[in-house]
C-alpha cells in the first residue's frame, strides 16, 4: 500500500483536494481532523493543554478556546513550539494507528506541517503538494470568516513556502482552477497512484 503525504499552506486547497480522492476510493487520514478530535471536549490532549497553558484558555463549559490560543502561539513562537510537543506526538501516534487499519491501494495522510516538522519523512512513499497563489490563498482564507487579515498572514508567513513545499513534493496539484478542473487533474493522480501500487505489489 503506497502511503501518500498531502501538502499544501493555509487554504490551499487540500479539504477540497481530500474530499475528491475520497470520492475515487481513497481512504483519508487527515491530521487536523486528529488534533480537533485530540483538542474537543473529552480530548486527549486537554489535560496537557491546561498544563500547560493555563485555565484561562478553557470557556466555562470546558472547551479549549481556539481563537485565545491561536491569538497566543501567532504571537509567541515559545507557546508555539509548547503546544506542538504537546500536539506532534499524539497525532502522530494516532496516524501509524491508522495507517496500519488501511486497505486500499493507497492512502492519503493530510499532513499541513510536512515539511516544517519532517516527522513523518519515513512514513511516506510519496508527496503531494496542493498549490495556488498566495492571493488565492488570501482570498480564500478570509472568505471563510474568523481570521483577520493580519492573523492568515501571520499564519502564511510560519509556514514553509511555496518553493519549499514544491521542492519536497513528487507530485504538485495546482488548485487554482475550478472544480470540475480539479477533480479531472485528481482522477489523473489517482490513476497514477493506482499504477504504482500495482507495479509495488
Amino acid at each position: 500500500m503506497l502511503k501518500i503525504g498531502v501538502t499544501g499552506g493555509l487554504a490551499c486547497g487540500k479539504t477540497t483536494v481530500s474530499e475528491a480522492f475520497a470520492r475515487l476510493g481513497a481512504p483519508v487520514i487527515d491530521t487536523d481532523e486528529i488534533s480537533r478530535e485530540l483538542t474537543s471536549i473529552g480530548g486527549a490532549a486537554l489535560p496537557a493543554i491546561r498544563e500547560g497553558f493555563g485555565d484561562e484558555f478553557f470557556l466555562p463549559d470546558g472547551r479549549l478556546d481556539r481563537a485565545a490560543l491561536r491569538a497566543r502561539i501567532l504571537a509567541d513562537a515559545a507557546a508555539k513550539r509548547c503546544l506542538e510537543d504537546i500536539l506532534h506526538p499524539r497525532i502522530h501516534g494516532e496516524v501509524e494507528r491508522r495507517l496500519a487499519l488501511a486497505q486500499a491501494p493507497y492512502v492519503l495522510v493530510i499532513i499541513p506541517l510536512l515539511v516544517e516538522t519532517g516527522a513523518y519523512d519515513r512514513l511516506l512513499d510519496l508527496v503531494l503538494a496542493v498549490d495556488c497563489s498566495e492571493e488565492t490563498q488570501l482570498q480564500r482564507a478570509l472568505a471563510r470568516g474568523g481570521w483577520s487579515e493580519t492573523e492568515v498572514r501571520a499564519m502564511m508567513a510560519r509556514q514553509a513556502s511555496r518553493a519549499q513545499r514544491r521542492a519536497r513534493a513528487d507530485d504538485v496539484l495546482d488548485t487554482d482552477c475550478d472544480l470540475t478542473e480539479l477533480n479531472v487533474r485528481v482522477a489523473a493522480l489517482d490513476q497514477k497512484y493506482r499504477r504504482l501500487a500495482d507495479q509495488a505489489l
